[in-house]
Parts: C-alpha cells; structure tokens; sequence
C-alpha cells in the first residue's frame, strides 16, 4: 500500500483555486440567498474545504433591492443601532433600510452567517454586492449561479 497517495492536503490562501461568481438576487429569499453565499463564501462548497483558511471563492451579487422576504418582515423585521450616546437607540424596518442602503440588508444577513473570528472579517472581504445589474468585476470573468431550486 502506498502511504503517500493519502496525505491530507491543508489548503491555504496561496494555493486555493479562487473562483469568481455572480449571483442575481432578483425574486430570490433573503435568508436563503445568505446562507448558500455563506457557503461558497467559506468554500463549504469544494471537496478541499479547510476550516481555519480561506479558500473560498468570491461572490458578486447584483440587484440586491429586488430580493424577496416571507411572511410581515418588511414591516415587523428591525435593525437596531446605538450611537454610543445615552438614549440613541436608532430603529428602521427592512423597507425603511431598503428604501436607504439595499445593499446593506443582503451584507447584513449574509455577515451574520459567517464566523465572527478574523478568519469571519476576512471572508466578508470576498463578498461584492452591488444594486442594480452592473459591477465592476467583469475582468475576473464571474460564472453566473442559479438559485432556481431555492424558494
């Protein structure tokens, strides 16, 4: 028996093969548009997964104001701020912060489904969303994802 051929390959920023995808959010459920970004993200999707790397790939979400949520979150969903003042609590519903800063919602949801180590910070490097069609990524030649199965 060859020993050699069974040696477990550590994958490392270096030597990962970083791919680059783009993901149309449009009629896509914010929840799960997040949690499978996250897994591409952390690179849970490749056969050469490393917990404590990042050999993930990047991700380029366009039309991040077209994306659907279930059931009253539009209205009964808050995010929650302080200004680091007393009494400056600061509350906005989903279509509030939708109608202010889109992209904001999709980065929300997806930053909290990743690690919150170093390791976390650095995958949410990898992460590009932008509102409306266009990005500035066409040079890296992204592969366009389907999420027709994701309801």
């Amino acid at each position: 028996m060859n020993t050699l051929s069974y040696k477990t390959v550590s994958v490392n920023k270096e030597n990962a093969n970083k791919k680059w995808y783009v993901i149309d959010a449009e009629g896509l459920v914010l929840g799960r548009l997040a949690s499978e970004t996250a897994k591409i993200l952390r690179g849970k999707n490749k056969p050469c997964y490393t917990p404590h790397s990042d050999c993930g790939d990047n991700v380029i979400i366009i039309n991040a104001e077209k994306i659907v949520l279930t059931g009253n979150k539009m209205d009964q969903k808050y995010y929650i701020r302080h200004t680091g003042y007393p009494g400056g609590q600061r509350v906005r519903t989903v279509k509030d912060q939708l109608a202010r800063k889109p992209f904001a919602v999709v980065e929300h949801a997806v930053k909290g489904m990743l690690p919150k180590t170093k390791l976390g910070a650095e995958l949410f490097r990898n992460l590009h969303v932008y509102v409306g069609p266009e990005h500035k990524h066409e040079a890296q030649q992204p592969i366009e994802l389907k999420f027709n199965n994701i309801k």
